[in-house]
């Protein structure tokens, strides 16, 4: 295994200085699963294990993360994601941010990753990348399995929340042992769930799993879409879906109007339609832009008395991207929400928060910790939704992150409409003050 090393100062000793994590709170409970009910506030970073000699690199990354791992120094640099010294260190960090637990993230080319070569010769030999970097997704998943054991022996309170696959509709495809894709994922995240139930999250009497199904959804039972194929395999398959409590999620639930529960809303948090209960994966927020599509609103789900899911971001990109229209001249579009705003004050995930205590709901999301890739997520510090310490923005993230998911943790805060930013309301945050 690889050597963790660290460029200077020592990560532990510079965020000591800076946060004192010897004071971090005391695990909460390392030995049983997390059992949620409605009275329940579960805050959960997006995380991803991707990264490794056989996975996912840093060469095309716009930010550096600070660890390291030796291993990957003729890669470029960066860590591997199997790395004990970097496991170890984001235990400290995402305890130390107050997390709950983190959703794991395993749902690209899932069929390559676990259906068998008679399957990736006849369905995948011409789609994506398939079967060139089969071996490196497997190294992935590799990754995200090796959670489970890591995890365990260092005895954190976090738990893992798995992110399936859903994407694809080669998931769905019976390979030769009569099996589907997405049943092997769900099989291989069941074994590790049975093997260390300590680190699961038991939600509606069972251990919870997401399933990813991208961002534009076709409303249409009558079209069946993929979405609605993957609850009908769950509906056919009792022996699957009765051993866990499966939730979708997708992206983008701001800009899909035929998804809110009241399409003709003009401000404010969007209701996903009960019909369709889609979690969250990142929305959008802008309220003050004169785009034609602005403003954009975060959506949410009610189950019974609660909001079921609530997602915050550190920055989020405008319908068309960053660069509006050409990054060079005017590296900013409109209604993008940026990173900071006028010095470090990370004024987006700040309003976004201020919608989660509004809403208080059962699972937060937070979006995310280390994705470190370049499509959607930027090109600099300020258009990088990561949070995990880089060089682009050093470790200003975790102070407002930790101070935020402490004030969820507190409880619903009192919102006072006004009139600032029109029809954008005012909220007040008594919890602080109760809490110093």
């Amino acid at each position: 295994m690889s050597r963790c090393f660290f460029r200077l100062p020592a990560v532990g000793v510079l965020l000591a200085g800076l946060f004192n994590l010897a004071n971090a709170q005391p695990a909460a409970d390392a030995q049983h699963p997390l059992v949620v009910n409605q009275r329940s506030r579960v805050a959960a970073m997006e995380y991803e294990a991707w990264f490794g000699p056989k996975g996912v690199t840093f060469q095309n990354s716009a930010a550096r993360p600070w660890l390291q791992s030796a291993d990957m120094s003729a890669l470029g640099g960066g860590y591997d994601s199997a790395d004990p010294a970097v496991i170890k260190q984001h235990v400290e960090w995402l305890e130390w941010l107050g997390m709950d637990a983190v959703i794991a993230d395993l749902t690209n080319d899932v069929s390559c990753i676990f259906n068998s070569e008679w399957f990736v010769k006849k369905y995948l030999e011409n789609v994506g990348s398939c079967p060139i970097l089969r071996s490196d997704y497997q190294s992935i998943r590799d990754n995200t399995g090796n959670l489970y054991p890591a995890w365990s022996k260092l005895g954190t309170r976090l738990k893992i929340i798995p992110l399936l696959g859903g994407i694809d509709a080669n998931e769905l495809y019976l390979d030769v042992d009569g099996k589907t894709a997405f049943e092997k994922e769900v099989e291989y995240f069941g074994e590790l769930i049975k093997k260390f139930p300590e680190l699961s999250v038991i939600y509606e009497g069972k251990p919870l799993m997401l399933v990813f199904v991208g961002a534009a959804q076709d409303p249409s039972v009558g079209d069946n879409p993929l979405w609605h194929q993957f609850r009908e395999f769950l509906l056919m398959h009792p022996e699957v879906a009765d051993k866990y409590t499966f939730r979708q999620i997708a992206g983008y639930l701001d800009s899909q109007p035929y998804l809110w529960k009241d399409p003709s809303q003009a401000a404010g948090p969007r209701e996903v339609a009960a019909e369709y209960g889609f979690w969250s994966w990142v929305d959008r927020l802008k309220t003050s832009c004169s785009n034609p599509s602005c403003p954009y609103y975060p959506s949410y789900n009610r189950r019974g008395d609660r909001v079921e899911n609530f997602t915050a971001s550190i920055a989020t990109a405008g319908q068309s991207g960053w660069g509006c229209p050409d990054p060079a001249t005017k590296p900013y579009c409109e209604d993008d929400a940026l990173r900071w705003d006028n010095e470090d004050q990370y004024r987006t995930f700040e309003s976004f928060m201020t919608y989660a205590r509004a809403l208080d709901p059962l699972f937060l999301i937070i979006h995310q910790f280390n994705e470190f890739v370049m499509p959607d997520e930027g090109f600099d510090a300020n258009t990088d939704d990561d949070i995990e310490p880089a060089n682009l923005w050093d470790a200003t993230a975790l102070g407002p992150v930790r101070e935020q998911i402490r004030l969820y943790h507190h409880g619903k805060c009192e919102i006072e409409h006004g009139s600032a930013g029109g029809d954008q309301a005012r909220y007040r945050n008594p919890c602080a003050a109760e809490t110093q």
